[in-house]
């Protein structure tokens, strides 16, 4: 049985699913090579329990957490409107192919709508034609304003 929940972090269980499915994430090559460090692992529910605009999915398949996606309100100055950033999506490496990645993507749609969001964002790495190919499925795409001044890029400066 698989079912999509939003988590919450106050939850024991939820906490330490999201930590055990992120430091899963983070082992991969496409979430960077390593396992998080173990004070983020202590105190990563906590923090994002107490930030008002963190959202949790979690996908659990007969009683097991298999897949999260964390998401973030943020706003659309150009729209005047909320908008919900997909900041991680992961689904455990045994359970990858059986459309857990498309149901995370389809819940945060439906919480992006009861939020009153303008749209959904997220980013991929050029090289992850996987979760590209998934994003796609789920009407993601690239933007440009303009042809003339190119595509939208993520980028990103760190401060400690």
């Amino acid at each position: 049985m698989t079912e999509i929940i939003r988590a919450d972090l106050h939850n024991r269980q939820h906490g330490e699913a999201l930590v055990s499915l992120l430091d899963e994430y983070a082992r991969d090559e496409m979430g960077g090579g390593s396992p998080l460090a173990d004070e983020v692992k202590a105190n990563l529910a906590k923090a994002l329990a107490g930030r008002p605009g963190a959202h949790v999915l979690l996908a659990w398949v007969d009683g097991e957490p298999v897949g999260v996606a964390t998401c973030f309100e943020g706003f659309s100055t150009f729209s005047c409107r909320p908008l919900l950033n997909i900041h991680d999506i992961a689904v455990h490496p045994a359970h990858r192919g059986r459309g857990l990645g498309k149901a995370l993507l389809a819940e945060a749609d439906r919480l992006a709508r009861e939020l009153g969001c303008c749209k959904l964002t997220l980013e991929v790495l050029e090289g992850n034609k996987v979760a590209q190919a998934a994003y796609r499925a789920s009407g993601f795409e690239g933007y440009e304003l303009d042809p003339q001044v190119g595509r939208a890029m993520f980028w990103h400066k760190r401060l400690a």
